[in-house]
């Protein structure tokens, strides 16, 4: 399918760009000490309901952690990345745990193009704010579209809940917790996000939900601007 040229182009780097295998490995073990990716990808499967004959499809799905871990709990998995070398270090990883029922794809919110059952579930977590708010609503409306009827959405990302008259401390605050939990790069690839992605409000997230035609089942505005949405497809719009 031909792209347009005014679309977005989602494939170019925004934030912190990881290429060579070593550093992603390094991100990667960043990552395994900040979250708790077993304890997340249970909760996850918990209160979606993902089951053994449920598809999966996972936006940005980075190395593969999440993707590699949901895979033993249901039939297929679609896990789609823009990056080419984050896609052939998670195939690694997933050939490792031998896990068979997993797609690796290139492409990303505005680009994907699904082939196969409609999933049950769409997962993405801390990839739409690479996305300006106007194709974030774009992202979320082609969720809806590719969601099988009464679908799920599970998207956790930073969106931003704080007090205006407080924005400084409260990102100063975030900085040095990331800094104390996961070593000074984190801290500092955090202050990238801050000045160069897309993160957004949570009045304007919930309005792009709504308006892509999504229920917002739950919504939990967490630590250091952590927050996940549980979504369901609106049937009747």
């Amino acid at each position: 399918m031909a792209i347009p040229a005014w679309q977005y182009d989602e494939m170019k780097q925004a934030g912190t760009d990881y290429e060579a295998e070593d550093e992603i490995r390094i991100y990667d073990e960043r990552m395994s000490r900040l979250r708790d990716i077993e304890s997340e990808t249970a909760a996850i499967i918990e209160t979606l309901g993902i089951g053994k004959s449920s598809v999966v499809l996972e936006y940005g799905t980075g190395t593969g952690s999440f993707a590699a871990a949901v895979s033993s709990h249901c039939r297929q998995v679609y896990a789609v990345d823009i990056s080419a070398p984050m896609l052939t270090f998670a195939g690694k990883k997933a050939a490792s745990m031998e896990r068979k029922n997993i797609e690796f794809i290139r492409g990303g919110f505005l680009t994907y193009t699904h082939r196969g059952p409609a999933p049950d579930f769409v997962i993405t977590q801390l990839a739409l704010h690479h996305l300006p708010d106007f194709w974030k609503l774009i992202a979320l409306k082609n969720i809806h579209d590719i969601l099988a009827p009464g679908g799920k959405l599970l998207l956790k990302d930073v969106v931003f809940s704080l007090q205006l008259e407080k924005y400084e401390k409260t990102i100063d605050y975030t900085v040095q917790a990331m800094e104390a939990a996961a070593g000074s790069d984190t801290g500092a690839n955090f202050i990238r996000h801050i000045q160069q992605e897309y993160s957004t409000f949570d009045w304007i997230m919930e309005e792009m939900l709504y308006r892509a035609g999504f229920i917002i089942d739950q919504a939990d505005y967490g630590e250091l601007f952590l927050t996940t949405y549980v979504c369901t497809k609106d049937q009747t719009r």
